[in-house]
């Protein structure tokens, strides 16, 4: 599956729920706010699934689970096993917060989910607390440590803004001296409560980095990061920069949010509804073609900041 510009596509992000436990000041509004989604408007277990299905028929290898929070799904379980025995699916991937994940991670991996990706922007637990507006930093970091328990890639995701110390830079580059696990750090974009934030740009990160430790650039760019690694240290430092160094002249992607809309490119509000593509009023070729004309005519580059940008919160549009 290709689009217009001769990009391959052939990674599927699918969005489980915009509910989250946790309200990050980036993310979602806080706990006051009642503007969250009720079960019978989210994607059905079958229907993630049949998605999927025709999704892997159009070269789609790898999906990734995210959210909102996926885990407060109750099917997610059945779900990753699911998508597991579709032929053609290399890879299954989770995007959490971590604090459901350390009871449920043993049988997730049983299931099938091959990766996780942990979002945490700090290591220090009073600033956590903040950051969340209530999180428990101690069941994320016991979630790491039990997915490295069970071999499970981690890779931690961890935006900073304005809101935080510099130093929470290094220490969450601590993490990466005794363990083999990726720090991923993440622009902050101007999506939805991001927009009133400034954000540290990659460049950024590596200043403060190399004040401290010896940075090796080991020219790598896996995905969307570049990587860095401390010298001595076993793990790696990644920065994602869709802010300062764009990269969709590379992007493998597209998402579907919890209600079943097809977003072609993060930054763009326009959408295909595929719940209702999933109708049989639609025959297969019909639902086949309205969807690959729909990615192949997908966006050059991000339109971040332009009347089309997406308006909505991060956890509405799938992380």
């Amino acid at each position: 599956m290709k689009d217009k510009y001769g990009r391959v596509i052939d990674y599927l992000r699918i969005s489980l729920t915009e509910n989250c436990n946790i309200r990050c000041l980036y993310c979602m509004p806080d706990w006051s706010c009642k503007d969250f989604q009720e079960d019978k408007s989210m994607l059905t277990t079958e229907e993630i699934i049949k998605i999927s299905k025709l999704f892997s028929k159009f070269g789609i290898k790898k999906i990734r689970l995210t959210g909102g929070e996926p885990l407060l799904r109750r099917d997610i379980q059945e779900i990753i096993k699911g998508i597991s025995k579709i032929s053609n699916i290399e890879e299954i991937c989770l995007t959490t917060n971590g604090l459901l994940l350390e009871s449920k991670v043993e049988e997730l991996k049983k299931n099938g989910l091959n990766r996780v990706n942990i979002s945490l922007d700090t290591t220090d637990e009073e600033e956590y607390k903040k950051l969340t507006r209530g999180g428990e930093l101690k069941k994320v970091l016991r979630a790491v440590k039990r997915c490295r328990e069970l071999n499970i890639p981690v890779k931690i995701n961890a935006v900073i803004t304005n809101l935080q110390k510099a130093e929470s830079i290094i220490n969450l580059a601590k993490l990466t001296e005794n363990d083999s696990l990726d720090i991923r750090f993440i622009e902050l974009m101007p999506i939805g409560l991001g927009k009133g934030l400034k954000g540290f740009t990659g460049q950024d990160i590596i200043n403060i980095l190399e004040k401290k430790y010896i940075l090796e650039n080991l020219y790598t760019f896996e995905g969307t990061s570049k990587y860095y690694k401390i010298e001595g240290y076993k793990g790696r430092i990644g920065v994602i920069n869709p802010m300062s160094e764009c990269f969709c002249e590379t992007c493998n992607r597209v998402r579907i949010t919890s209600n079943g809309e097809l977003k072609s490119c993060l930054s763009s509000e326009k959408t295909l509804n595929i719940k209702e593509l999933l109708n049989d009023k639609y025959s297969e070729e019909e639902r086949e073609r309205i969807i690959l004309e729909t990615i192949f005519n997908r966006n050059e580059k991000n339109i971040f900041n332009t009347s089309d940008s997406e308006k909505m919160n991060m956890n509405k549009i799938g992380g």
